[in-house]
């Protein structure tokens, strides 16, 4: 794995998923709390940023009135609405301050649904750089990370999902995806494992593992 065609990306680390006050953070803070998702990804960019890897930051944001949606918006987008979730120029809509995008790092503009590729130029950022490899880990697991994981496969990138990187409304979410749906899409790996391979010090074990859950 090439630090200089790989891109970590950091889906919806704002502050109304990952901060307490936030409107969603209560729903996934269980789960946050039992993969210790923040303090390793915060491990896992710095050294990754370290290596050389481009980190690539994908928030959700809309106006104030939810206008870009449609008037009568259903599932998990209706969910964002009712919670006045991530709205510009808000706390809430704003990177968690560990972090904080650095000046080299790139901020995705444009995301106003599930899939990280869906409504912005993600694709463009990263085929003019080179990338060939992209890691996954944010919210929710079982949504946009999901979402964002199936696109970058069927796109013909190499897709690291990153198991401790991320976190779901439930344990049950959680679980499911990463053992059930993330194998058939990606690679899932611990974000040791992810750096492990980045750094070229991957071991025999994790080797012959290949496609873990």
């Amino acid at each position: 794995m090439d630090p200089k065609e790989t891109a970590v990306v950091l889906i919806e680390f704002q502050n109304d998923f990952t901060s307490e006050g936030g409107t969603l953070h209560d729903a996934v803070k269980p789960v946050m709390e039992s993969t210790n998702m923040l303090a390793n990804t915060v491990e896992m960019v710095a050294k990754a940023r370290e290596l050389g890897a481009t980190i690539v930051h994908a928030p959700i944001t809309f106006t104030e009135d939810y206008h870009e949606l449609t008037s009568q918006p259903y599932g998990i987008l209706k969910g964002v609405v009712d919670s006045e979730s991530f709205r510009k120029d808000t706390w809430g809509a704003e990177i968690v301050d560990v972090l904080k995008p650095r000046a080299e790092d790139i901020i995705v503009e444009g995301k106003r649904g599930l899939c990280g590729f869906a409504s912005t130029n993600l694709d463009f950022i990263l085929r003019s750089r080179n990338i060939k490899t992209i890691a996954l880990g944010g919210f929710l697991t079982n949504v946009c990370v999901e979402s964002t994981m199936r696109t970058g496969y069927e796109k013909g990138y190499n897709v690291v999902t990153l198991k401790d990187c991320t976190a779901a409304l439930s344990e049950e979410e959680q679980r499911l995806a990463v053992e059930k749906n993330y194998p058939m899409f990606s690679r899932p790996m611990d974000h040791h494992e992810f750096l492990s391979e980045l750094s070229g010090e991957m071991s025999v074990e994790t080797e012959g593992r290949g496609y873990s859950a």
